[in-house]
């Protein structure tokens, strides 16, 4: 189905409209202004500037070390490339986990100092208090359960979550407590496919699958992933629309070898 051009602005109301329609949500990552402006026109329903900043950007092992300033940055020139896509950012790790001032203070900051229209933070009972205190300011949370890679050391692995009995209904009263703190949507990260169904029928605001399976009401991928510019990371739920890290490499050679050989620049390539 291709976007709805009905639509001039993507908000979260527009999102609940979707769940009520049985219309599936898009939603990409990017942390810059150049892809931004690429998946807005091209009819993304939400672009997510996520932590994973860390390391498809930085370069880091976790997305542990971005820092709130670097989130920020990469906020910010995202939001200059957005006409009509909603804009989400998430919240890095020790930017709300200790307690809901903190949380409260760099929500605050993230939306005065971006233009984003939304954050998304991991965790479900444990971090209430810091969605409750966010939300009432005015400030729309996406929640994030199931595996939540800031936790990684917690988890010791990326495997798939929430396959034993008790996590699976943690995780179910989890996306209860999220719904009735007023979270707007919320990310189900790497569970069960059926977990997944069961939780998106169970929750009136929209879920949003990375490995969750079918039944989630949208989907979201890491850019980097689905356009094929990192080559190591294949997991079962990455679908590959690209591979753009061929196709450069091979440009780049293309490139070095015209300059060698003095081909490039030719004479229609000069002043």
């Amino acid at each position: 189905m291709p976007p709805n051009k009905e639509v001039k602005k993507v908000t979260t109301n527009t999102l609940q409209k979707m769940k009520s329609a049985g219309e599936k949500i898009s939603m990409i990552t990017a942390y810059d202004f150049s892809f931004a402006k690429i998946f807005d026109a091209a009819g993304v329903d939400v672009v997510l500037v996520g932590d994973s900043a860390s390391n498809v950007m930085a370069g880091h092992e976790t997305t542990l070390p971005i820092t709130l300033d670097q989130m920020i940055y990469h906020a910010s020139s995202v939001i200059r490339g957005i006409d009509r896509c909603l804009v989400v950012v998430d919240l890095p790790f020790g930017s709300y986990q200790s307690n809901s001032d903190i949380a409260l203070a760099s929500a605050v900051r993230i939306m005065k100092e971006t233009g984003a229209h939304a954050v998304k933070l991991e965790g479900g009972e444990e971090v209430l208090e810091s969605v409750g205190r966010i939300i009432s300011a005015g400030v729309p949370v996406m929640g994030h359960l199931g595996l939540t890679p800031q936790s990684i050391y917690k988890f010791g692995t990326y495997a798939v979550r929430a396959q034993t009995e008790p996590e699976a209904n943690k995780l179910k009263k989890d996306a209860k407590l999220l719904e009735k703190a007023g979270c707007f949507a919320i990310v189900l990260e790497k569970i069960p496919a059926n977990l997944a169904k069961e939780v998106s029928e169970s929750v009136r605001i929209p879920t949003i699958g990375i490995g969750a399976g079918k039944y989630c009401d949208g989907q979201v991928l890491v850019m980097h992933d689905m356009l094929g510019i990192n080559t190591e990371f294949k997991p079962r739920f990455l679908r590959q629309y690209l591979n753009i890290h061929d196709q450069a490499t091979k440009a780049v050679r293309q490139y070095i070898k015209d300059v060698k050989s003095k081909d490039f620049p030719n004479e229609q390539e000069q002043y």
